[in-house]
């Protein structure tokens, strides 16, 4: 007899979309109405194959893609209504992709966040970007989802794209802030090696990566002078005060970064449980068929040591705002390292718990990378 699941997360992928941006790497799939509903059979039976992993009490899903708002409506409506009740229900949308209708079926089937990409609003940028959306369909879209009842609205933003300037950033952060979103994620742009993104964009590219610091730095510093609590290497929310007491941090993604066990259903997606970890393979052909089959989606397992845990414990939660309890991380650490970049003033090591320093923050990735044995 199988004992009941311990897993409080859920991540649920939609790979469906209108169009795949140049820069895109997620395991996304263009257009295929047709196969919308065979999906989501081979979704529902993997979620019925894996229901026992979780807890009674599941605190997030996630709706991710792909564009999960392009999923046809009867399919989509079909995931939302077989979800657990969680505290936190998220769903991925591009603007162009929120009517009324939508945004009101979102909030009757459960959905408390909706996360939207705007990612720029300079009209030329976003065609660099190869986005659909326009800087009035984000406009819309938030108004649209204000006055369905959503009071929990992430925008995500760009920054790095080729041709960018500080002035259009600038801008950028002024639309957003303008919005007034409860949640705000800012990413340096991430082009693959080889995409026809870099071979288009390459040398800009390269000049880019040059301001990548500065760009960084007026990130954090706009919006926390905005009232934005600056909480994750690259994410922002309202401040408690300013919302009623509510913790507007990204819940599920905060499962991520505290190292939380997760199970990730659909084609592409990965778990995370104990010292298991595994990815179902990106083939939307091959996982329809081996779910319709009554089988599992073909997958790719690891294995993962306790060093290896402890090691991804330090890197993912030193993205935060809040201390790390040392307890169970220290084999994972080199003392040297440690000792070199406390005394440069880049992190505090104090009552059993480690943590980065402002000044530490914006070096992050470089200072975790000397603390890792």
């Amino acid at each position: 007899m199988r004992r009941s699941g311990l897993v409080r997360h859920l991540y649920v992928h939609l790979p469906f979309c209108a169009h795949r941006c140049g820069y895109c790497d997620f395991v996304t799939v263009v257009g295929r109405r047709g196969e919308h509903a065979a999906y989501v059979d081979a979704l529902l039976t993997e979620f019925e194959q894996e229901r026992w992993r979780l807890a009674e009490g599941v605190e997030t899903a996630f709706l991710g893609g792909g564009t999960p708002t392009f999923t046809e409506t009867a399919a989509l409506e079909r995931i939302l209504s077989s979800l657990p009740v969680v505290e936190e229900l998220t769903v991925e949308a591009n603007p162009e992709t929120v009517t009324p209708e939508l945004a009101a079926l979102l909030r009757r089937r459960g959905v408390n966040r909706v996360s939207l990409g705007a990612q720029t609003f300079q009209p030329r940028l976003l065609q660099v970007l190869e986005r659909v959306a326009g800087p009035d369909d984000v406009r819309r879209a938030v108004y649209r989802l204000r006055d369905a009842g959503f009071d929990n609205i992430s925008l995500d933003l760009i920054y790095g794209i080729p041709g960018q300037t500080a002035a259009d950033l600038e801008r950028d952060l002024a639309e957003a802030i303008g919005l007034a979103p409860e949640h705000l994620s800012a990413y340096e742009l991430e082009a693959k090696p080889g995409t026809r993104f870099t071979r288009a964009h390459g040398g800009e590219l390269e000049r880019q990566a040059e301001a990548m610091e500065s760009y960084f730095e007026l990130v954090v510093a706009r919006l926390t002078t905005a009232g934005y609590r600056w909480y994750e290497t690259a994410n922002f929310c309202r401040g408690a005060d300013a919302a009623g007491g509510r913790d507007l941090r990204a819940q599920h993604n905060l499962g991520y970064w505290l190292g939380h066990d997760y199970l990730g259903l659909g084609v592409g997606a990965v778990s995370t449980i104990e010292n298991r970890r595994w990815r179902n393979a990106p083939s939307l052909g091959g996982y329809i068929s081996a779910l319709a089959a009554g089988k599992r989606p073909p997958r790719e397992p690891e294995e993962l040591s306790a060093a290896t845990r402890a090691g991804e414990r330090v890197m993912l939660a030193l993205r935060l705002d809040q201390p790390l309890p040392l307890a169970g991380i220290e084999p994972a650490l080199d003392p040297a390292g440690l000792q070199r970049v406390e005394r440069l003033g880049l992190v505090r090591c104090a009552d059993g718990e480690l943590a980065l320093t402002d000044r530490g923050r914006f070096l992050g990735d470089a200072v975790t990378a000397t603390l890792l044995a």
